[in-house]
């Protein structure tokens, strides 16, 4: 397995290796991987000549200090477990100063409108720091198909919206949410959940399929009523928000409307820790 930390390192061999004409596949991570992430190399690795991971936490996209602080960071286990699933995958895992180059700060972004949606409402600033940061990521991997997980769908719209832009010649490539035995939808921040927050937190995909089966008959309103009273019973979880959006546009569903797709977002907070988690309606 090759590993490099510094982009002047890793530029020169994938210069070579697209010059050789190989198609290189992208999966960047903020480490602490899971299931999820190999489950994204393992795509990349099947349609792909190259596959590079990236390993960044990285601090321009995280508007609360404490959470930045807490992200866990297991670089050695991560190497590890890339190594195990595939020793010839590429990690490029630098430091904040060869990323940004002693200027730690995000640029501004103009997504049309998708950045202000749900995340964007609850944490300022969060898609200016994940547009930056996969900016500079394909400016310095440029790969040729990139791999994201549909757990943050909305990053994934917003990841699509910032190629088409700014004419990033890359393919971005949405992969299904990857879910734990009990259906938790799997993220790094499980890592630190005590184990009866990380079993009861199934409650939370067990909610939005009856928050599906509902949206058959009731409005978009009447479901995300139900959420709000039903979570409002529950003593270990807090609802940050639930809403149902059109998966084009991110806007809140006022209306059905059959020649759309509409799809249900939450994010919960068990012990002070953020979990997110969607899924389609149609």
């Amino acid at each position: 397995m090759s590993f490099y930390n510094k982009q002047s390192e890793l530029k020169p061999l994938l210069n070579s290796l697209l010059e050789a004409k190989n198609t290189i596949g992208f999966v960047p991570t903020m480490g602490a991987l899971h299931e999820g992430h190999l489950s994204l190399m393992r795509e990349s690795l099947t349609n792909n000549s190259v596959t590079v991971v990236s390993v960044f936490v990285n601090p321009t996209q995280f508007n609360n200090p404490e959470d930045l602080k807490k992200y866990p960071r297991t670089i050695e286990s991560d190497i590890e477990k890339i190594k195990n699933l595939n020793s010839s995958i590429i990690v490029y895992a630098p430091e904040i100063d060869d990323i940004y180059e002693g200027k730690t700060i995000s640029n501004s972004f103009d997504f049309d409108g998708l950045e202000f949606q749900m995340e964007g409402k609850h944490r300022p600033r969060h898609f200016d720091g994940v547009g930056t940061i996969v900016k500079k990521l394909f400016e310095i991997v440029q790969p040729t198909n990139a791999y994201f997980g549909e757990k943050d769908f909305q990053q994934l719209a917003i990841i699509k919206k910032l190629v088409q832009k700014h004419h990033i010649p890359v393919n971005i490539i949405g992969c299904e949410i990857y879910r734990e035995e009990n259906n938790l939808a799997m993220s790094s921040r499980n890592e630190r959940l005590a184990a009866n927050e990380r079993a009861n937190a199934s409650f939370i995909y067990q909610t939005l399929i009856e928050a599906k089966k509902l949206f058959g008959t009731k409005s978009a309103k009447e479901v995300t009523d139900w959420v709000t009273k039903i979570f409002g019973k529950q003593k270990m979880f807090t609802l940050e928000y639930f809403e149902i959006a059109d998966e084009a546009t991110l806007l809140k569903c006022k209306k059905k409307n059959k020649n759309k797709k509409f799809r249900a977002f939450i994010a919960v907070f068990v012990n002070n820790i953020r979990l997110i988690d969607n899924i389609s309606l149609k």
